[in-house]
């Protein structure tokens, strides 16, 4: 077993070494860790060269925590000698390496995204129909408040209250808080900016886009 938690958090890890950012930077000539707050993800990627670029590392970001996660389950599903809390335990440990790999990539010096894109891929494939709910609810809260970090809290919020209520054991849950305990680390300086009202609103994407059309 924990040659497999290795294996797992490992092949977790380089999967979520894949940056949507590094596409972004290709069409655009624009390197997200130099731009808007140097984050190198999908909010500021929106906040910084508008939304379809916000959309496309969204996409990408989000593809690599559903694939994952998918994988794990076709894995997982011949392995006759684990628990169904074992495989719980292995799916939310590939989900981690995910995170992990987003946040800190080897080949960014690691220093990547915050994860937001990819704990949606994740929950999505988890349980697309909670996923789902949250991504709406994560939406309509960005846009209601205009402020992205407002849906990112919820999000992990709904993420974790799911996890608990509804995974078997109690790793999924420690991962869970973990990995949202990681987001707020990462958003401290967004909270900050939120509580200060200088975080950067939603509608200004929009904004920086009709700009540079004009």
């Amino acid at each position: 077993m924990v040659k497999a938690v290795i294996i797992f958090l490992l092949v977790g890890y380089l999967i979520g070494c894949i940056h949507g950012s590094k596409v972004a930077q290709f069409l655009s000539g624009v390197d997200l860790k130099k731009a808007g707050h140097g984050n190198a993800g999908a909010s500021n990627a929106t906040l910084s060269l508008g939304w379809k670029y916000g959309v496309l590392v969204a996409l990408i970001d989000i593809g690599k925590g559903v694939a994952a996660i998918i994988g794990a389950h076709f894995y997982l599903a011949d392995a006759t000698n684990l628990t169904e809390v074992q495989v719980w335990l292995l799916t939310y440990i590939i989900a981690a390496g995910v995170i992990l790999g987003h946040n800190f990539p080897f080949h960014m010096g690691f220093n990547g995204g915050k994860g937001t894109a990819s704990i949606i891929g994740i929950l999505l494939a988890v349980d697309w129909e909670i996923g789902l709910f949250a991504l709406i609810l994560f939406v309509i809260l960005s846009f209601a408040t205009n402020y992205l970090i407002v849906g990112v809290l919820e999000f992990y919020l709904v993420f974790c209250t799911a996890t608990y209520l509804w995974i078997p054991g109690v790793g999924p849950t420690i991962i869970a808080l973990l990995l949202f305990a990681i987001a707020i680390i990462l958003h401290i300086e967004n909270i900050k900016r939120l509580i200060q009202g200088t975080e950067p609103k939603v509608t200004s994407a929009f904004k920086k886009k009709k700009k540079q059309v004009c």
